[in-house]
């Protein structure tokens, strides 16, 4: 939605293919962090932003084997000093009409990408399913996979990443908040378990760590033994629990991280998840697909107005972006090793030596708070997609 708003914006015709009818799907990551709120101010949607129902964090508390281990927010450079957490579909709706009032853009919604269209080597468009269900096709100068994980575009493609592997899966579900609930985001680690709460206002956005695989044995020792490790995790959780009736209402993300080794090809590009999936950990996929949206915009805006888009030129969109890929999915990979597996698997009571080393250094603190809120080589919006606040 975002590069098509920018596209849109540099004059470029942008169609944006949405196999559902609309936006309301339980989206867990719904964090807007402060690289993508400066975007926002940038293309004129900051008040409108605003407007929407959200909450700001400016301080993320995390305990792990007993250590303390709290970043802070607020001496990030730039005017916001925190993330915000709104629902991914009013985020969506806003990009959506934003994009809608430029003449060049149209959303296609309830038409699923089935294919692509090849003439010889190069694609040159894509087959669908339009919403009376009939196989139709689209030709495009360029076609941009944004389809994450699970990328039928990249598949098509006949590639797939390289992954670097994960020693959990995450569940999230939800709970109620009270008003006068612990705020902010806050996560608990002890041996064999670990949970992250997210205040949204009245409800927690719960994510529960389990060991990867484990789903199926762990679901098999029903939904009490899930509430007894909420309730000792967090006991001002006890009096609403049982709200969480069965695992109906428990969903499972199979964490992954991994990434293409070439996120192009002649016609064609990946971006964001469905060329590199990004681990939970930070909760940074959503800011990283951002920023390949807007390098891709203000990188191949020029070429799609001019009608050719060179494969040499999609690679320059890739050595751009895979620099901070790669600096944010090795240091998560270094936390999956050192922090997270030992936790998961129940081992050494005590911290790891990671967290107790970062815990003392407010230098190190800060450098992380920086990276998940803004991250390495940030994007700002191209002159051309620049608008005064709507």
């Amino acid at each position: 939605m975002v590069l098509g708003l920018l596209l849109a914006r540099a004059g470029v015709r942008v169609t944006v293919m949405e196999k559902h009818a609309d936006f309301l799907r339980d989206f867990r990551g719904d964090t807007v962090h402060a690289s993508t709120l400066r975007l926002l101010d940038e293309v004129g949607l900051g008040p409108r932003f605003a407007a929407l129902p959200h909450r700001l964090v400016d301080t993320l508390h995390m305990e792990m084997q007993g250590q303390p281990l709290d970043l802070d927010l607020s001496r990030l450079p730039g005017a916001h000093q925190h993330i915000a957490l709104v629902p991914q579909w009013d985020f969506l709706e806003l990009v959506a009409s934003a994009a809608a009032a430029e003449p060049g853009f149209q959303l296609l919604r309830s038409t699923e990408v089935t294919g692509l269209v090849r003439d010889g080597n190069r694609v040159v468009g894509v087959t669908y399913r339009d919403p009376s269900g009939e196989t139709k096709q689209m030709r495009a100068l360029l076609t941009v996979a944004c389809d994450g994980r699970g990328s039928t575009v990249r598949s098509a493609l006949g590639v797939a990443p390289r992954s670097f592997g994960a020693p959990m899966d995450v569940w999230w579900f939800r709970l109620p908040r009270h008003p006068d609930d612990p705020g902010g985001l806050a996560g608990t680690f002890r041996s064999g378990h670990g949970v992250i709460l997210i205040d949204r206002g009245d409800y927690y956005q719960i994510a529960y760590i389990i060991p990867k695989g484990a789903d199926a044995e762990i679901r098999s020792q029903g939904i009490e033994a899930l509430h007894g490790v909420l309730v000792e995790m967090a006991p001002w959780l006890a009096d609403r629990v049982g709200t969480l009736s069965s695992f109906d209402d428990v969903k499972l993300l199979d964490v992954q991280l991994n990434r293409l080794r070439r996120w192009y090809s002649d016609g064609v590009l990946c971006i964001g998840d469905a060329a590199h999936a990004m681990s939970p950990v930070g909760g940074v996929g959503i800011n990283l697909a951002v920023a390949d949206a807007v390098a891709t915009a203000r990188m191949l805006a020029g070429p799609l107005l001019a009608g050719r888009v060179s494969t040499r030129q999609l690679a320059r969109v890739q050595a751009r972006r895979w620099i901070p890929t790669a600096i944010i999915q090795t240091m998560q990979r270094a936390i999956h090793a050192q922090v997270v597996a030992g936790v998961v698997a129940g081992g050494d009571p005590n911290a790891p030596r990671a967290i107790r080393v970062v815990s003392r250094s407010l230098t190190l603190r800060r450098f992380i708070a920086y990276l998940v809120a803004i991250g390495p080589l940030s994007e700002h919006a191209p002159a051309f997609a620049r608008r005064s606040a709507q």
